[in-house]
C-alpha cells in the first residue's frame, strides 16, 4: 500500500516537469511561430482554473485508490486464475487492456448523466490547448467498476495503475490545436490532437465520439469514431459562466439531485440518474445547471469525409 501511494511510484510525478515545459512550449508558439490565427490559444483564467482543477484530482484520486488496491488486490491475489508477470509484454497488454476498459467507462459517463455530472467539468472549456488536459474531473468514481475485470484477468493493481498513468500521460499530448492530422498509420491506429479535438467539439456532428484513450482504433470498432472535418467549437453546448471549481465539479449534481428528488417513480428517478443527458420524461425538462449545459440526444448517424 505504501509503494502504491507513494507519489514518487506515480509515472505522472515524473512527467509533470515535462507537462509544464510543453505548456511552455505552446506559449511560445502561439506567440511567436506562424499559425493560423484561427485557435482558441490561452486565457489566463481559464488555464489557471484548469490547473487547479488537475491538482484538486491528485486528491479525491488517492482517496480512490486505497479502496481500489484493496478490492483489486484480494480479487488478483485470491480469485483470478492466473497472474499476469509484470514483463514487457506483461505492461503491454495492461496497456492495450486499460484503454480497452478506458473506452468503456469514458463512453458511459457522456452517455449517462449521473456520469456526465462527473466529466462535463473536463469538457467545461471553450479553450484547447495543454491547461486544458490539466482540467480533470475530481469524481473518477465509476472508473472502479468498469476497471475491475483487470484484476481478474490477471492484471495486478500496480500494473494497472502503472497502465494507466501511461494512458493520463498520453492523453495529455492531444489537448492542442498547434498539431495537424498526422501520418494517416498513426490517425488510423491511435488518438491524436485531431481526432481528440473532435470530442472536445460542442457541434452537434461532433458530440459524443472518439472517446478513446490511446488507441483510436476502439472508435471505429465499436461505431463512435468522427474524424475532424471543421475546426470544433469547443466546450459544453451551453456556455459555462464561471470560473468557481466547486460550481463547475458539482454543479450537475446538484440539478441531477434536484430531478430525482421530484421524481413521481422510482423508474423516473432511474432515468434521471442512468439516461443520457438531456433526457426527461413526458412533460417534463431536465433541471439545468447554472454554470453547465444540456447534452443533445447521441447522433445516429456520423458523415464521414
Amino acid at each position: 500500500m505504501h509503494d502504491f501511494l507513494d507519489m514518487w511510484h506515480n509515472p505522472v510525478t515524473y512527467a509533470i516537469p515535462f507537462f509544464l515545459l510543453t505548456i511552455a512550449i505552446e506559449l511560445a508558439a502561439l506567440k511567436w511561430l506562424d499559425h493560423d490565427d484561427n485557435l482558441t490559444g490561452y486565457l489566463y483564467r481559464d488555464a489557471k482554473t484548469s490547473i487547479l482543477m488537475g491538482l484538486g484530482s491528485l486528491v479525491t484520486t488517492t482517496v480512490l485508490k486505497v479502496g481500489v488496491f484493496v478490492v483489486y488486490s484480494v480479487l488478483w491475489t485470491y480469485v483470478a486464475p492466473w497472474q499476469v508477470p509484470m514483463t514487457w509484454w506483461g505492461i503491454l497488454a495492461g496497456v492495450v487492456a486499460v484503454d480497452f476498459a478506458y473506452y468503456w467507462n469514458h463512453r458511459f459517463v457522456h452517455r449517462a448523466r449521473v456520469g456526465w455530472a462527473a466529466h462535463q467539468a473536463h469538457h467545461s472549456s471553450e479553450y484547447m490547448n495543454f491547461a486544458t488536459a490539466l482540467r480533470q474531473k475530481w469524481n473518477p468514481w465509476f472508473e472502479f467498476f468498469f476497471f475491475l475485470p483487470l484484476p481478474l484477468l490477471g492484471f495486478s493493481p500496480v500494473s494497472i495503475y502503472i497502465a494507466f498513468s501511461i494512458n493520463l500521460i498520453f492523453q495529455f499530448y492531444v489537448h492542442t490545436e498547434m498539431i495537424n492530422k498526422m501520418w494517416r498509420p498513426i490517425e488510423l491506429v491511435f488518438n491524436t490532437p485531431s481526432h481528440h479535438r473532435v470530442h472536445h467539439g460542442s457541434d452537434p456532428i461532433y458530440l459524443d465520439r472518439n472517446y478513446a484513450g490511446i488507441f483510436i482504433i476502439w472508435d471505429r470498432m465499436f461505431g463512435t469514431f468522427q474524424p475532424e472535418l471543421k475546426r470544433p467549437t469547443y466546450g459544453l453546448t451551453k456556455p459555462v459562466t464561471t470560473y468557481n471549481l466547486i460550481k463547475l465539479q458539482y454543479g450537475d449534481y446538484r440539478a441531477l439531485w434536484t430531478d430525482v428528488r421530484n421524481s413521481s417513480s422510482v423508474k423516473e428517478a432511474l432515468g434521471w440518474i442512468f439516461g443520457p443527458p438531456g433526457w426527461a420524461p413526458e412533460g417534463k425538462t431536465p433541471t439545468s445547471s447554472s454554470t453547465v449545459a444540456e447534452r443533445e440526444p447521441e447522433p445516429t448517424t456520423v458523415p464521414v469525409a
